[in-house]
C-alpha cells in the first residue's frame, strides 16, 4: 500500500513537472513571438517613414527638374528583402501606390552571412547602385523590351556604361514570397508581368519618369 502511494505520488510529482515545463516552453514561445513581430513592426515603421522621406525628395527634385513627370515617380527600397514587394509606382498627385512588385538586386551586393546589402557604381562589380535615375529609351535586349537607365548621382553615375538597365525575366515572381528571389548582374529586374504594366505607365507618360532606388 505504500509502495502504491508512492508511485503515485512520483506520477503526480512528474505530470507536475512535466505541466510546468510545457507552460515555461508556451511562455518563452510567446516572448520570442511577441519579440518578433514587435522587430518586424519596427522594422514596416521605419520602411514606411523613408518611403515617406523619399517621396518628399523626388517630389522636391521634379519640381526642380521639368523634364520629369510630376505625377509618377518609381521607388526601389532595397532594404526590404527581395521576396517583398519594394518596387513602388507611387502617384505624387493623388499621394497613393498605383502599382508594387518583386524586384532582383544585383549578386555582388550579396554578404556572405549578412541579411545587409552593399552598392557600388564600379564596372563589373555586379552590384546594384543607389540614386536617382531617368528611365530611359526602350530597346530589345535579351530578356525582351527593357529600358536604359541614367544615372543622376555620383552614386550610380556609371549606370549607362555599366549596361545597368531595367528589365524583364521570367523567373521573377508576381507574388510575395518567405526567401529570397533570384539575383540579377546589377540591374533592376521584375517579372514579365510587371513589365507589362510599366510598358504602359512609361509610354503613357508625357515626361521622362525619375526612379529612385534607395537603402
Amino acid at each position: 500500500m505504500v509502495a502504491k502511494c508512492i508511485c503515485i505520488l512520483f506520477l503526480s510529482f512528474g505530470l507536475f513537472s512535466c505541466a510546468q515545463s510545457d507552460a515555461k516552453h508556451n511562455n518563452l514561445e510567446q516572448t520570442r513571438l511577441n519579440s518578433d513581430q514587435e522587430k518586424e513592426t519596427l522594422f514596416n515603421n521605419q520602411r514606411n517613414a523613408e518611403y515617406c522621406r523619399q517621396k518628399q525628395l523626388a517630389a522636391e527634385y521634379i519640381v526642380k527638374n521639368k523634364r520629369y513627370n510630376p505625377e509618377l515617380v518609381f521607388l526601389l527600397d532595397m532594404r526590404r528583402p527581395s521576396g517583398q514587394f519594394r518596387f513602388f509606382v507611387h502617384d505624387l498627385k493623388n499621394d497613393s501606390i498605383i502599382h508594387r512588385a518583386l524586384v532582383a538586386h544585383g549578386s555582388g551586393s550579396e554578404l556572405l552571412e549578412s541579411d545587409s546589402l552593399m552598392f557600388s557604381n564600379i564596372p563589373n562589380s555586379y552590384q546594384s547602385s543607389l540614386g536617382k535615375y531617368r528611365i530611359g529609351g526602350k530597346y530589345m535586349g535579351n530578356f525582351g523590351e527593357s529600358y536604359k537607365l541614367h544615372g543622376l548621382d555620383m552614386s550610380n553615375s556609371n549606370a549607362f556604361k555599366r549596361y545597368i538597365v531595367l528589365h524583364p525575366y521570367s523567373a521573377v515572381p508576381d507574388e510575395e514570397q518567405d526567401y529570397p528571389i533570384m539575383l540579377s548582374l546589377g540591374c533592376p529586374m521584375v517579372s514579365n508581368s510587371f513589365m507589362n504594366i510599366l510598358h504602359g505607365v512609361i509610354a503613357n507618360s508625357p515626361k521622362s519618369i525619375l526612379m529612385i532606388m534607395y537603402y
